[in-house]
């Protein structure tokens, strides 16, 4: 279990090395520089050289990349060029709202695709398998953004039971702020579920009709002990590597859904930093996400040795 421990570190550091460069070299391809785009298009070239020298772009490539990664390991993301405030401390600032957005749209789509995958395996073929199936077909086919805005139309503008938009952030105390968060985590996690139900729908059956299923039935299990002691668990190993990447995706994906409800998160800061050129923001925080999509990835793989007995024999 150690020298697996060891492997899948050296295969993330080496992850994140790679990521670090094609993110930087991505960037600095981007035609425009930051200090002309702002000054503006009348700035002489003078001002233009002084702005440059103090964001520090004026050294080479190299040695910008090396700052870079090396401010990194030790917390410091640099400065924004923008509002020449520490990327740190406005990271910190948003991750406040994405972190818990992510993991209420992540509890949202698992509280919702557990129950409707199970019941659509366990009864296959019926009325109920068929309902749940078409609505998870639906799910899938109704984009986020849309779904958000018919949120907004009803639940806000029509029954008032909710803001339209904005955050009044956590000293307005926890029930403001998960009740401002509730509309944007339903928008994220109605296709997540979807996809997750249809997962262990699949899982679940491939599971149903193991060998070792049918010798726990033959030795006297009903069909509801097989499936809780045995089926489900090893059903899950498909179902965590889903809820991994969804939880990735919904901590750097919520771009739009944040920029319709007005939520300064994460996605908001990248679109705000693309649109004003401040690529030192767009680089440290793209950086993060990506260490956090890895380390997702590290925990799930970690979890499939505490879920999966087989596995844990392999790595022994």
């Amino acid at each position: 279990m150690i020298r697996y421990l060891a492997r899948r570190l050296v295969s993330l550091a080496l992850t994140l090395l790679i990521a670090s460069v094609i993110i930087f070299l991505a960037l600095e391809v981007v035609p425009g520089d930051p200090a002309s785009v702002m000054l503006g298009v009348n700035a002489q070239p003078e001002t233009v050289q002084a702005l440059r020298e103090e964001l520090g772009l004026n050294v080479s490539k190299p040695m910008r990349y090396f700052n870079w990664v090396s401010g990194m390991l030790v917390g410091d993301f640099g400065t924004s060029y923008t509002y020449r405030t520490p990327i740190s401390e406005m990271i910190a600032d948003r991750m406040v709202i994405s972190f818990p957005l992510a993991l209420y749209a992540l509890l949202l789509s698992t509280l919702i695709a557990f129950p409707a995958g199970i019941i659509a395996a366990t009864k296959r073929g019926s009325l109920s398998d068929l309902s749940i199936m078409g609505m998870t077909q639906l799910g899938v086919a109704i984009p986020n953004f849309w779904f958000a805005m018919i949120l907004v139309i009803i639940f806000a503008i029509n029954l008032q039971w909710f803001s339209a938009g904005g955050f009044p952030g956590w000293e307005a105390g926890a029930f403001a702020g998960i009740k401002a968060l509730t509309l944007p985590a339903i928008a994220l996690a109605l296709p997540q579920a979807s996809i997750l139900a249809r997962v262990m729908r699949s899982s679940l059956l491939d599971t149903l009709g193991e060998d070792f299923i049918r010798t726990a039935r033959a030795k006297g299990l009903s069909a509801r002990q097989a499936l809780w002691r045995h089926a489900l668990r090893n059903a899950m190993i498909p179902v965590l590597t889903i809820i991994g990447l969804q939880f990735s995706f919904l901590l750097a994906g919520a771009i739009i859904i944040e920029n319709i409800f007005f939520l300064p998160g994460l996605g908001r800061l990248i679109f705000q930093a693309i649109t004003q050129r401040d690529l030192i923001v767009v680089e440290s925080v793209v950086m993060l996400l990506v260490f956090a999509v890895v380390a997702v990835t590290f925990l799930v793989d970690i979890a499939y040795a505490v879920v999966d007995p087989r596995l844990r024999h392999r790595l022994q």
